[in-house]
């Protein structure tokens, strides 16, 4: 059964200026263990497309199913605890809380959960290693680079260990060798089995996902399988000196 299922899903918006449709009967499924770049211009529909898979709001129209569950039948909080179990969500800005630390923030999700501060604890540092993070637990977020950042909310969005993993333009506040690693962190995340959807507007960054579906106008415009560009080995590049000869040019 597959992870995500989406069934003629169409979301409209009544505006002052009359109904705009900001994604029309789209139909897809993404199966369990899929690494998948969403893409589009300005307006095309991908970000209405991640706000309905990730919970954030309702179709208009249409059926949507996660990990089975109808969700368009459930109620606010229903909603709520589904985001909370099966979703994690990492953003371009990262949204840390800046007067606390790393653990403290990777902690957030469990605290929702209703979960013992001890094994909040336990369970972040858990998380901050596996991102590389485990000497920076008890940094703030002003003292960390972008790109630690970045790693600290990947943290958080797996604390709680969701089906799902939504990345919104990931990588756009941070320099291209800081992407690189940010998705390498992916991929590894990938191949652990964790099902990971990154919404971009980079064709680079796109180059790194299994399958790369496009929007345009709302409307599905392709849906097409890769070989995925391996961001581990483009780093590993970046540390190769160059030759003599090449110096000598």
């Amino acid at each position: 059964m597959p992870l995500i299922e989406a069934h003629e899903l169409s979301r409209v918006y009544d505006l002052d200026s009359g109904r705009v449709t900001a994604l029309d009967r789209v139909s897809l499924a993404i199966e369990t263990g899929d690494l998948v770049a969403v893409m589009g211009p300005s307006g095309s529909g991908k970000s209405t497309f991640m706000n309905l898979i990730g919970c954030l709001d309702r179709p208009t129209g249409g059926h949507y199913r996660l990990d089975g569950v109808a969700v368009e039948t459930l109620s606010s909080d229903g909603l709520a605890e589904l985001r909370n179990r099966k979703l994690g969500f990492v953003f371009q800005q990262f949204n840390l809380l800046p007067r606390v630390d790393a653990c403290a923030n990777v902690e957030l999700p469990m605290v929702y959960a209703g979960i013992d501060g001890r094994t909040r604890k336990a369970r972040a540092l858990a998380a901050l290693n596996r991102v590389g993070l485990a000497d920076r637990a008890h940094h703030r977020p002003m003292q960390l680079s972008g790109g630690q950042q970045q790693r600290v909310a990947i943290a958080r969005a797996l604390v709680n260990q969701p089906r799902l993993l939504l990345a919104d333009e990931p990588t756009g506040a941070l320099d291209s060798r800081t992407a690189l690693e940010i998705l390498g962190l992916f991929q590894d995340l990938n191949r652990e089995g964790v099902t990971v959807v990154i919404v971009t507007h980079d064709a680079e960054v796109a180059r790194h996902a299994h399958r790369v579906i496009r929007f345009r106008d709302g409307h599905l415009l392709s849906d097409e399988r890769q070989e995925a560009a391996d961001a581990r080995t483009a780093l590993a590049a970046l540390e190769i000196p160059p030759s003599a000869t090449e110096v000598a040019a």
